[in-house]
């Protein structure tokens, strides 16, 4: 009889040497068992999955890489310089690396930190929540969604979390974290559900990303200099607001015609509804009401105006007086933040930003209309006595810089920016001043006036490292559509339906006119201009491919 071979069992039992073939342990995951007289393959040393690819023997990997190839090199994308000179600003650097495809997405070179070693870095989750809490200062200042998501993308990368993915929608922030591809991602969100205007906040956050991102601020330092910035007062009081606020409807009324008298009874009117607004806000009521509200008074001063007029010889511009208090109300800043989310590939929180202004014009128009229908019912002769704004233009140029001062004030800015600022909002009323007066029509005049606008605006802000908000929002004021506006809503009061939204049409065209306009001219400052200190142009970016048809 064939002998058979003994097992270990057997050799233990008879004080013989165990055989070294069988595994240790009885935790072998294979689910092979080999036949008799075949020894077991030795069992690995320790299990590491990972997914590092190691280029077979006989392959020769391509010597270089270029952006859009189908092929992705085994030793991966090579290091993007010009994306990591400390010449170049953040935003720049971090928005070309948004912009990319995630497969495409190389890895700058990060500045060494001091405070941090290589293998050991600080906290994920704190970084991430770090992250989270500047996103969410920047949305609720009215910064755009790409800006927001270069911003935490670019501190999460200083911190050492490469394989991070920001995404911003109206009221939502999020961020994932994915060490590798085997690792489970963590992911953090946080819902921004208070927005105020404050630039300099804004511009405080801006200095504080530009120094995370070149590697001078440590995670308890960044934690520090956030608190301190949500402790900060605003700059300016809420009398100092209101009192902004009737300076920018004066200035108003005179660009669209109004003398001094009429000056007065605009800023009167503003104020009025300014702290009528503060009180609707005291009481926890929406915007929607506040805006009605403030809407209120300076469309009663002009009826008032109006009726005294009719009994009297005195003649007032009750047109003047009602269109200057809608410039201060006209949601210019949130319609350019609209727009421009909409034109860079954000359509959620585009779409959820253009709801909001609707909801709050719709609130003036009620505010408005409920006012003129009373004046109506009063025989108030209510008529479009508005001047060309070719009639005077020193004393309407004076007052578009003023009206930029005040919307400086209004939007809580640093005071180094008030000059530049009301200088910008003088060129851009002279720009679209000369090209009316050239038989220029309106829509193009304002997308040539905004675009410089966003151009000078974005060359200051990229020579001061800081946010373009502060030279752009404020210098716009001149270009709102407050006197179409309004013409709309008197011949809607009067029951002139058709012509009401004509007028509306083109207030709406020229809203959107100062978007496009403001967008085009900072698109064209990142193309073509070189930033001071940066040595070579950042790399071009690929546009995003959409369907045509199929």
């Amino acid at each position: 009889m064939v002998g058979q071979p003994r097992g270990n069992g057997d050799a233990a039992e008879q004080g013989g040497e165990p055989d070294d073939t069988k595994p240790a342990s009885d935790e072998s995951r294979s689910a092979f068992t080999a036949p008799l007289g075949v020894p077991l393959p030795p069992v690995p040393e320790e299990e590491h999955p990972t997914s590092e690819f190691t280029i077979p023997e006989g392959l020769v990997s391509p010597l270089s890489y270029e952006p859009g190839s189908a092929f992705t090199p085994p030793d991966g994308i090579p290091v993007v310089g010009p994306l990591a000179k400390p010449g170049s600003p953040w935003q720049d650097r971090m928005r070309s690396m948004v912009r990319m495809p995630l497969a495409e997405r190389p890895v700058p070179e990060r500045s060494p930190r001091g405070d941090e070693g290589a293998e050991s870095g600080p906290p994920v989750p704190r970084v991430l929540d770090l992250t989270l809490r500047i996103g969410e200062l920047l949305l609720a200042g009215g910064e755009g969604a790409e800006d927001v998501e270069a911003a935490m993308f670019g501190v999460a990368h200083a911190y050492g979390l490469d394989r991070t993915e920001p995404e911003v929608t109206f009221t939502l922030l999020s961020i994932t974290h994915q060490p590798s591809l085997v690792d489970d991602p963590v992911t953090l969100s946080r819902t921004v559900r208070r927005r105020g205007t404050d630039y300099t906040r804004l511009s405080a956050v801006f200095a504080l990303v530009a120094d995370i991102t070149q590697g001078e601020v440590s995670l308890e330092e960044a934690y520090r200099r956030l608190a301190e910035m949500r402790r900060n007062r605003h700059p300016y009081t809420k009398w100092a607001l209101t009192v902004a606020s009737g300076a920018l409807s004066g200035a108003a009324s005179l660009l669209v015609g109004g003398d001094g008298l009429v000056f007065v009874l605009a800023a009167f009117g503003a104020m009025l509804g300014d702290r009528l607004a503060w009180l609707c806000a005291g009481r926890g009521l929406p915007e929607f009401y506040q805006f009605a509200a403030a809407a209120m008074p300076p469309a009663g001063m002009g009826v008032g105006v109006a009726l005294l007029a009719q009994h009297t010889d005195t003649r007032i511009q009750a047109s003047a007086v009602i269109t200057g208090g809608l410039f201060a109300l006209i949601p210019g800043r949130a319609l350019v933040a609209a727009v421009h989310d909409g034109l860079t590939g954000f359509y959620i929180t585009a779409a959820a930003r253009l709801l909001e202004v609707i909801y709050l014009i719709v609130g003036i128009v009620c505010g408005v209309l409920m006012v003129l229908y009373l004046g109506a019912r009063l025989n108030a002769r209510l008529t479009p006595d508005i001047v060309h704004h070719s009639d005077r233009p020193l004393t309407q140029l004076l007052a578009a810089m003023l009206l930029a001062l005040a919307f400086c004030v209004l939007l809580q800015q640093e005071r180094h920016t008030v000059v530049l600022a009301t200088m910008n909002g003088g060129v851009a009323w002279l720009i679209f001043g000369v090209l009316t007066k050239a038989d220029v029509t309106p829509v193009p005049a304002t997308v040539v006036a905004a675009g410089l606008v966003g151009l000078f605006g974005q060359l200051l802000s990229r020579y001061q490292f800081a946010s373009s908000l502060p030279y752009i929002t404020a210098a716009i004021g001149p270009l709102l559509p407050g006197s179409n506006t309004y013409f709309g809503l008197l011949n809607i009061a009067q029951g002139d339906v058709n012509k009401g939204f004509e007028h509306l049409a083109t207030a709406g065209a020229l809203a959107l006119a100062i978007a496009i306009g403001v967008n085009l001219g900072g698109e064209l400052a990142r193309l073509f201009i070189k930033t001071p200190g940066q040595e070579t142009p950042l790399p071009g970016r690929r546009a995003a491919k959409r369907t045509r048809g199929f």
